[in-house]
């Protein structure tokens, strides 16, 4: 069987988070509540008790062990740069309480679009997408359109209607790259299942648009996953210790970060191996 074509440049660089040049956005507005992911209660637009002056996580490198495994899945795909540098030209909440409201109310609307552009720029790195590349293109220079807008436009965004089409297109390509016949198994519930011997290359793990097939704690070790489509499925706690993720489709960091893998784990270029992978056995 022919080795797939090398990949067209991948320009995903302004969309992985860049704590340094954000305002910690992430740690103050959303709310999260004492959980098996949160040590703690914090309501929403209230600073976590552990960020630090200089905007960082104090305990970023103890974060499972101090109860905060949620923080180590949440990725904001480099929305949070993008919205304390160019949105709000460099100023934060701490120093302009004026901006906390619109501030953090353009997050979760910025992080949307910079996930889309994420897909988007997957898309035009495949060879084998070439026939729609074109229409990708097209639409990340819509979606970087809207990133550049102002805070209140932001606001008022129906991101919906903008990752509606998108979430069409990026099926037109998982159908195309995947091949004719592939095995579909979008929203299938495999929670906790053993699939080390289930043949899953070339499979359709997604649903709708960023909600796909449930893999909570599924078995994946030293499986090959091919050219799945793994658009929104559920990875945490699966094992994919030995696994050949690298050649999947629209795998992203947080559903890497939220599986169990370590240093056999093939994972894709764009995605970086999570430092609490090491060790695991």
């Amino acid at each position: 069987m022919p080795s797939d074509p090398l990949p067209l440049v991948d320009d995903r660089a302004h969309l992985r988070a860049d704590c340094s040049r954000c305002a910690g956005l992430c740690c103050v507005a959303p709310a999260f509540a004492a959980s098996a992911d949160f040590a703690i209660d914090k309501p929403a637009g209230v600073a976590c008790p552990n960020l630090a002056d200089d905007f960082r996580c104090g305990i970023h490198a103890e974060l499972r062990e101090r109860g905060f495994p949620g923080c180590t899945v949440f990725d904001c795909f480099g929305a949070g740069q993008q919205i304390t540098q160019a949105t709000f030209g460099g100023r934060s909440w701490r120093e302009s309480p004026e901006l906390v409201r619109d501030q953090f109310a353009v997050l979760p609307v910025m992080r949307q679009l910079h996930e889309t552009l994420w897909y988007l720029s997957e898309v035009l790195a495949l060879p084998a997408a070439a026939p729609l590349h074109g229409e990708a293109a097209g639409r990340r220079r819509e979606i970087e359109e809207l990133t550049r807008r102002d805070a209140a436009e932001l606001a008022a965004l129906d991101v919906g209607a903008h990752r509606a089409p998108v979430g069409e297109l990026l099926g037109r390509v998982s159908e195309l790259v995947r091949g004719r016949g592939a095995r579909d198994r979008r929203g299938a519930d495999l929670m906790g299942r053993d699939l080390r011997r289930t043949d899953l290359r070339n499979a359709g793990l997604r649903g709708a648009y960023l909600i796909g097939a449930y893999l909570i704690g599924a078995d994946l070790r030293g499986v090959d996953l091919g050219r799945a489509d793994l658009l929104g499925a559920d990875l945490r706690a699966a094992d994919v210790r030995g696994a050949d993720l690298s050649r999947c489709l629209f795998l992203t960091q947080p559903q890497v970060t939220a599986a169990r893998g370590d240093d056999a784990t093939a994972l894709p270029a764009a995605v970086q191996r999570p430092p609490g992978w090491a060790g695991l056995r």
